[in-house]
């Protein structure tokens, strides 16, 4: 009841900020980004976009990838109409697909730029079973195994960048506190609805991609330190907020349910703050593997906190990847007789 009323209130924090605090606000210390370059997933709309648009107000050159390439010059036109001195650059990428994820990193490699911050903000909600070309379910080839895919890739430039400038790179996964509702085998629910139409629940499905990026946050933290890598990552929820996340689930009752909750909603700046602040702030250096709402570190579900289930994950990430899904869903079935 005390943290629902904090929330309500906007009550601040530890870290100065809470839940009523905007992008812009927490990064007023770095108003001077000119040196960064930061790579944005999902910045055509909503909370990705106001990442953007603050980052791109405080001087950092933006690589936007996007399916839509029609969406992403509007997205940087908006930006360059605010910010004139902006240095956008639009690149091709579906999160969905392992060769294209593949091809947007090797078209940014020939750009010859540092990359300073990785923001893993793109996600979908799939009310209707889908399958992805590489044969996984869409929800999760999208919000988490193209991410993972993604920072694999570019994990070398952002150590390279850190060590060569001597800035500490950061990573963000956008995760959410629904990744708590996911309770079971990640791996072989993952199969199930990956072969079976039967078996899917858009709610389920969405919950184990939002865990799956919290698992890979941990795993990845403990790696990049092991490395001995200037690079820290953590993940976010940013709140309950109405973006274009919902577009597959308009209707009625989805409306009365928002105008009820709307007293819980964040606005799309209050959503965005998160990101920018676990992104941006100087308070976070050194700090990584953690989860953080409302600009403040807090508890994972006890699922999220498992770090054998997250180096699971990350195994058979490396194996679908790859070998191929199928290949790693047929290894599971053959594991389980």
């Amino acid at each position: 009841m005390l943290d629902t009323l904090k929330y309500l209130l906007g009550s601040a924090g530890p870290s100065g900020f809470g839940s009523k605090s905007t992008a812009e606000q927490v990064t007023e210390n770095r108003a001077d980004l000119r040196s960064f370059t930061a790579i944005i997933t999902g910045a055509t709309s909503g909370i990705g976009a106001e990442t953007a648009r603050v980052l791109a107000k405080r001087g950092a050159r933006l690589i936007l990838p996007a399916r839509s390439m029609k969406a992403a010059d509007d997205a940087k036109a908006r930006i360059v109409a605010e910010c004139p001195d902006s240095e956008i650059i639009v690149m091709a990428l579906d999160l969905s697909s392992l060769n294209s994820v593949r091809s947007f990193v090797n078209q940014f490699r020939t750009l010859g730029l540092p990359l300073h911050l990785l923001i893993n903000n793109a996600g979908k909600f799939a009310e209707e079973h889908a399958i992805s070309e590489d044969g996984v379910e869409m929800t999760f080839a999208t919000n988490y195994l193209g991410h993972f895919l993604l920072t694999k890739l570019l994990v070398k430039t952002m150590v390279e960048t850190a060590k060569e400038t001597g800035v500490q790179g950061r990573i963000v996964n956008v995760s959410s506190s629904i990744h708590g509702w996911f309770s079971g085998d990640t791996i072989s629910y993952l199969a199930l609805i990956s072969r079976n139409k039967s078996h899917y629940d858009a709610t389920r499905a969405y919950a184990l991609s939002k865990l799956a990026n919290v698992f890979h946050t941990k795993e990845l933290a403990r790696r990049l330190q092991q490395m001995g890598a200037n690079v820290t990552v953590n993940c976010v929820h940013p709140g309950i907020v109405r973006t274009r996340l919902t577009r597959e689930r308009e209707g009625l009752l989805t409306d009365l349910v928002f105008f009820l909750a709307s007293k819980l909603l964040k606005t799309i700046p209050q959503a965005a703050a998160t990101t920018c602040y676990v992104a941006t702030h100087p308070r976070l250096l050194n700090i990584s593997g953690k989860y953080f709402a409302d600009c403040n570190e807090t508890s994972t579900s006890k699922l999220g906190s498992n770090s054998i289930e997250a180096s699971r994950l990350w195994a058979t990430s490396e194996f679908m990847i790859s070998r191929g899904p199928k290949a790693a869903f047929d290894l599971l079935k053959h594991l389980e007789f």
